[in-house]
């Protein structure tokens, strides 16, 4: 069996470096980033590849690692780290492409030269563009985003949804002013990431470009386990609202706003939970599942999630039609991989 690890973080030297050397952005990365090595160190990261790459048939498709580069610094500076971004990302697959068989374009999202990068992005080769759940608090179905979602249906380069949000962005409590015990990263961003989902269905995007492909990572966040709200409940749209007329954007909508969800495209980092990749496999189906790790960050640094969603996958109950489209046809099929 072939897997191609579709979700999975790698920041290239080059960027690395300009990162750690500019003012706020070295302190933006954290310890927690400069203490995996396998996100930086392509030494490291090939190591880690090599424990799977020959059993498994293994190879991955690299995106940059958090925070957003939007977060980092002014427009001049982000588009710096998006070209050096993607510049390393293309040059990486282009020298390793036993390792690493395509990549995710990182766009400079607080810059009017985004739609410039992502399409010198998709010149270099870039099979989609990673784009996070909201840039610096503005949601997804804002009109300046509208742009790059029409390049995204043109080129047929799909967008990745990589959530966003820190402790300090939302409290959990109106008394508090930051969300702790790291609530903001276990519920929060399945939270962001459905909540951008639901954005661009109600905010029209998926109307507006009906061929637009779309991944939410961590298998859809909330929206499998909550399909009885995003179902029924939200059929009911507007009952609950008296300040504004949902029950009219309802009755204009061109489908039930489950069936929207469902166009989604998902993926299987779900941090190794069995019962999680069976409840997301029941909701999107095996055409719309891809297989993903979100290699680096288990307890491993490295090769954790890796084998854990591996082993998931060969336990479930599949057809081998099925099991093929999980683990590497879905990928090549949206992402355009040999």
């Amino acid at each position: 069996m072939r897997y191609i690890d579709c979700f999975n973080h790698f920041f290239p030297k080059a960027l690395w470096d300009k990162m750690l050397a500019t003012p706020g952005a070295a302190a933006d990365i954290g310890s927690r980033m400069r203490g995996i090595p396998c996100i930086y160190d392509l030494d490291e990261r090939k190591r880690v590849v090599d424990m799977f790459r020959t059993k498994h048939n293994y190879t991955q498709v690299i995106s940059l690692g958090m925070p957003p580069l939007e977060a980092l610094g002014t427009p001049e500076q982000v588009e710096e780290f998006a070209k050096l971004a993607n510049d390393g990302m293309a040059e990486l697959v282009a020298k390793h492409p036993d390792y690493f068989c395509g990549w995710l374009a990182a766009l400079p999202m607080n810059s009017r030269a985004r739609e410039k990068e992502y399409e010198r992005a998709i010149a270099m080769g870039a099979n989609g563009v990673q784009i996070h759940t909201n840039i610096n608090g503005v949601p997804l179905d804002d009109e300046q985003f509208r742009p790059l979602f029409a390049i995204s249906e043109k080129s047929q380069n799909p967008v990745f949804l990589h959530p966003s949000r820190g402790a300090f962005d939302l409290p959990d409590y109106k008394t508090e002013k930051k969300s702790k015990y790291e609530i903001w990263w276990t519920f929060g961003w399945p939270y962001e990431t459905s909540a951008a989902m639901a954005r661009l269905v109600f905010g029209g995007v998926m109307d507006q470009f009906p061929n637009l492909k779309v991944l939410a990572h961590h298998l859809g966040a909330m929206v499998p386990f909550f399909e009885g709200r995003v179902g029924p409940g939200w059929d009911q749209l507007g009952n609950r609202t008296t300040d504004e007329d949902y029950k009219t954007l309802l009755k204009n909508m061109k489908r039930r706003p489950l069936d929207y969800f469902k166009d989604f495209y998902a993926d299987s980092a779900v941090f190794g939970s069995k019962a999680a990749t069976e409840c997301g496999l029941a909701f999107y189906g095996a055409d719309r599942v891809l297989f993903a790790s979100d290699c680096p960050f288990d307890p491993e640094k490295g090769p954790g999630y890796i084998r854990d969603t591996i082993a998931i996958l060969e336990s479930l109950n599949l057809s081998q039609e099925d099991r093929e489209k999980i683990c590497y046809k879905n990928a090549q099929q949206l992402l355009k991989i040999k």
